[in-house]
């Protein structure tokens, strides 16, 4: 946490920077992301609608779904209409496990571990990258393995998207490839990952460990990315200075795609509203 924290504060600072330097009328990538992370900061509570579309090996796999968010302490209700899917997180009452009521046989509520297996299976993140931190910290990882950094982004101007009028950011760079990465002692590919800040998913996939979640044989040679993406697409809403849509592509093209909608910001949640007896759930 203390090594995102710093490449957070690093970024902002260059952010700053170009913010300072340029007049207010000449907008550039700088100049929105800086906002956009000032807006993150200030999120207290957060309602949202979020559609996926994550690519599983070599099939897309789309779901909808909703979710409410205190953000300090984190606190998290996440429901799938489709899938009567509920999960509710709440370490202050559950410990740092996750209450789930899934859609499947026997249809009994579970007390889960976020980033077990069972949570992590065919998903490309776990329930603690709900929100936007996690958009937020993504961004920084890959200006932060980008040697040309903000010089890769390109501003297209202001466009329509989701019923938000939006300023259109675009990243890429071409030389986004893989190197060798030798296992260590007690590393899983999430740890992998973190540490070399690359995607989880897009090390999972080249190694064809997308369901393997325990520790990773010592020695074994891994081909991870060079970068976080190769390419991304961001759409941040010009009121809210807050992303509304979200695409990452690598080298085979899209590997996942978000977008946001029903967007609330700061509105009050009642405190039972993270119980599993609130009268709207139903574990």
């Amino acid at each position: 946490m203390r090594y995102f924290t710093g490449i957070i504060i690093l970024l902002l600072f260059l952010l700053n920077s170009s913010f300072r330097n340029s007049a207010p009328s000449d907008i550039k990538p700088g100049h929105i992301l800086h906002q956009m992370y000032d807006s993150i900061k200030n999120i207290r509570t957060l309602h949202q609608k979020i559609s996926a579309l994550e690519r599983i090996d070599k099939q897309f796999v789309s779901a909808t779904s909703e979710i409410k968010l205190q953000t300090h302490p984190r606190k998290l209700y996440f429901i799938n209409r489709s899938k009567k899917l509920e999960i509710l997180y709440n370490s202050d009452l559950y410990g740092n496990k996750a209450v789930v009521k899934p859609h499947v046989f026997p249809y009994v509520t579970l007390t889960l571990d976020p980033s077990g297996n069972i949570m992590r299976k065919n998903q490309h993140y776990t329930i603690n990258e709900l929100g936007y931190d996690f958009i937020g910290k993504s961004i920084a990882l890959t200006l932060a393995k980008d040697k040309e950094g903000l010089a890769n982004f390109t501003y297209h101007g202001k466009v329509p998207k989701n019923g938000y009028n939006c300023h259109f950011l675009e990243y890429e760079n071409k030389s986004y490839g893989y190197t060798n990465y030798t296992v260590g002692a007690k590393e899983t590919a999430s740890i992998i990952a973190y540490k070399l800040c690359v995607n989880d998913y897009l090390l999972r996939h080249k190694n064809d460990l997308l369901n393997e979640f325990g520790f990773l044989k010592k020695g074994t040679v891994l081909k991870v990315p060079t970068l976080y993406c190769r390419r991304a697409i961001i759409f941040v809403d010009e009121k809210m200075m807050l992303p509304v849509a979200l695409s990452l592509y690598d080298e085979l093209g899209l590997f996942e795609s978000y977008e946001y909608t029903h967007i609330e910001i700061n509105k009050p949640i009642k405190a039972e509203e993270f119980t599993k007896e609130y009268k709207d759930y139903h574990f």
